[in-house]
């Protein structure tokens, strides 16, 4: 399940590029969090804390608890990392988007869908393990958000396949992708000719026979006599 994160956060009154210069410079990164039943606030959070989070995130679907001071007064907000913002050259973060969660409120997320183990067709009899699908739509709480869900594919022969619906999901994790779609197939082995060029073999080159000229077939008609 996906870890949850604490972390600092302070309102932010300055707009504009200016004031976000000002922001930065200070050590902190401009950011913004929407969503739920209150209007969308600016904030600005500890850089190296947000930097630390990344550094040892599992996955994409990062489930934070932004802890905004203001006044002498902390409030708590869940919310999800929806957007990071990098510098095109450097990679420095430049801004982060969160999107305001409830805790007893499902939400829709994709998530990553992963392989585990060699299929039997493809350890002993040289097919192709093919993957049709990459993420999964589930629905579920925000603590029961998983970071991956793995298929353990060992026993797909060629031919086999799992689809949507083979998948095991975690306790409270509900898939919304059509359960009819493919996830994992196992392919039949390419089968290679054995031809001279299959086996790297260059063709001989045709003889060509040239017509004789004119000029040429008389002289030598003239020898002969």
């Amino acid at each position: 399940m996906a870890k949850q994160f604490k972390l600092s956060a302070a309102p932010r009154a300055e707009s504009g590029r200016n004031a976000v210069k000002k922001v930065r410079a200070r050590g902190s990164v401009p950011a913004v969090i929407y969503g739920g039943s209150e209007a969308p606030n600016n904030l600005e959070i500890n850089r190296r804390e947000i930097e630390k989070i990344l550094a040892y995130a599992v996955g994409e679907n990062l489930l934070v608890e932004l802890q905004i001071a203001s006044q002498g007064k902390t409030t708590n907000r869940l919310s999800l990392i929806q957007e990071i913002q990098h510098h095109p050259v450097r990679g420095d973060i430049l801004h982060v988007d969160f999107q305001a969660v409830s805790a007893t409120e499902t939400i829709q997320a994709e998530i990553p869908v992963e392989a585990q183990g060699v299929p039997k067709g493809v350890k002993t009899g040289g097919g192709l393990l093919e993957q049709s699908l990459r993420v999964l739509l589930v629905e579920c709480l925000p603590q029961n958000l998983p970071d991956v869900i793995h298929m353990n594919v060992t026993s797909l022969d060629i031919g086999q396949s799992y689809h949507v619906r083979d998948l095991i999901l975690p306790e409270g994790v509900q898939a919304v992708t059509d359960p009819e779609l493919t996830v994992f197939r196992v392919s039949e082995p390419t089968v290679v000719s054995e031809s001279a060029t299959a086996l790297g073999e260059q063709p001989s080159a045709p003889e060509v026979i040239k017509e004789k000229k004119p000029e040429a077939a008389g002289a030598q008609e003239a020898s002969k006599k």
